[in-house]
């Protein structure tokens, strides 16, 4: 069972508490690159408890900052977004990216400190229609890490974001528990609504299979197994990578070019991030229905099912051809975790095999939490060297021996697809 204090450590990320220092050593997807254009409008957004707004300068290059004029706290939303910088429309002083003070008008130029001034501003990247920010020291800020997702080119790439009002662990765990997949999303389907074809029928003939667990340089990792035919075994593999990522199984394994992460806004809320090819294998559609954005810290990616409207829960549909009665994959998932609570009671919960996964997964973000406050310790992935090795994990389902081990299935299987992608790269 995960303790009060223990919850308090995992789901608290605000500065200064310990799982808020571990993931300012982090790259954290935090905006649409679209969202922001040249010397157009300031959007607030909100990460790790933080209020903040972001911009796009003249030159195009982007900051994000704490919403608060260092002079006298006025909020930068407000503010002139023009010749490179934002400008306060209190008393006109003016922040490059980096928080710069560029010009201080109102003051006689023998009065003027612009070199002591200097906004809070956070490092910030982008990658293929994702703006990126690093919260912690700019000048220990490792390469943006190297999830095969992240690489899709941004014409090609299906972005999708969504708020949840619940804490971050919430909604992770919830990528990361397998065995729900049968119930909440196919619950009322059978293996007849899968293509003969197609290994995830198993899953459906089978929906209570074994599970293996086991932790990794960059995080966890899990198995879910069942017997399939011809002396195979229907395997799905994912794995948390730290900070907040996810590799969810619901793709086949050869065609795996997806990533989520779990966004800390603050400790009540959380932003949900997907990357994913917009066409052919591994594609995912994405039939979220999103309120209009408003200009509200937490008014970015709303769905229009939500608990004000008990997620549109048709009753009738429940009761005859839909399971949940909710439509739509993130919406079910979305409806369960917001329902736990803004943070889940985990003293309340009963955990079983079904939860190996996510079991190891607390013990391993409360080791290295503890870890990086009692002796410095750089927690997993978070360096420069940490950065290349995201690039060699892969999830998804497929069909193997049933002979091959679980120490040796996911090996087995990463090699195969990387010999067979070497093999049509030289065709």
């Amino acid at each position: 069972m995960t303790t009060k204090q223990e919850s308090e450590l995992l789901t608290r990320v605000g500065p200064g508490t310990p799982m808020g220092n571990l993931m300012r050593h982090y790259w954290l997807p935090a905006l649409k690159s679209s969202e922001l254009k040249p010397d157009g409008d300031p959007v607030r957004l909100k990460l790790l408890g933080e209020e903040l707004i972001a911009f796009r300068d003249s030159s195009g290059r982007v900051g994000i900052m704490d919403h608060r004029c260092p002079h006298r706290c006025a909020s930068l939303f407000y503010g002139r977004n023009e010749e490179d910088g934002i400008r306060c429309i209190y008393h006109g002083w003016k922040y490059d990216v980096e928080g710069n003070c560029l010009d201080q008008p109102n003051l006689p130029p023998h009065q003027q400190f612009r070199d002591k001034v200097r906004a809070k501003a956070y490092k910030a990247a982008e990658r293929n229609g994702v703006v990126y920010a690093y919260m912690g020291a700019a000048d220990k800020a490792p390469p943006l890490p190297d999830i095969a997702a992240t690489h899709i080119p941004e014409s090609e790439a299906n972005i999708a974001f969504a708020f949840r009002e619940c804490n971050w662990l919430q909604g992770l765990e919830g990528d990361i528990d397998t065995s729900h997949l049968n119930f909440l999303h196919y619950g009322a389907a059978g293996a007849a609504d899968f293509a003969p074809t197609d290994a995830a029928r198993f899953g459906q003939i089978r929906r209570d299979p074994e599970y293996q667990a086991d932790e990794h340089e960059l995080g966890t990792i899990y198995g879910a197994y069942r017997p399939a035919e011809n002396g195979s075994t229907y395997w799905r593999i994912a794995h948390f990578l730290f900070p907040c990522w996810t590799l969810a199984p619901f793709i086949a394994f050869e065609h795996y070019r997806i990533a989520r992460a779990w966004v800390p806004v603050d400790d009540t809320h959380m932003m949900f991030v997907m990357i994913a090819p917009k066409a052919g294998p591994g594609s995912v559609p994405v039939t979220e229905r999103v309120l209009p954005n408003t200009t509200d810290f937490l008014g970015r990616y709303r769905l229009a099912q939500n608990a004000g409207n008990d997620y549109q829960i048709d009753r009738a549909a429940q009761r005859t051809r839909s399971y949940t009665g909710i439509e739509g994959i993130h919406q079910q998932d979305q409806a369960v975790t917001e329902s736990m609570g803004p943070i889940t009671d985990y003293s309340f919960e009963h955990l079983a095999a079904s939860d190996r996964m996510v079991m190891i997964t607390r013990r391993r973000l409360l080791a290295a939490a503890k870890a990086l406050a009692e002796t410095g310790a750089m927690p997993p992935g978070s360096g420069v060297a940490g950065a290349e090795t995201y690039g060699r994990m892969r999830g998804g389902y497929f069909l193997a021996p049933e002979t091959r081990q679980w120490g040796d299935v996911y090996r087995l299987q990463l090699a195969s697809v990387q010999t067979q992608g070497a093999a049509e790269a030289a065709e």
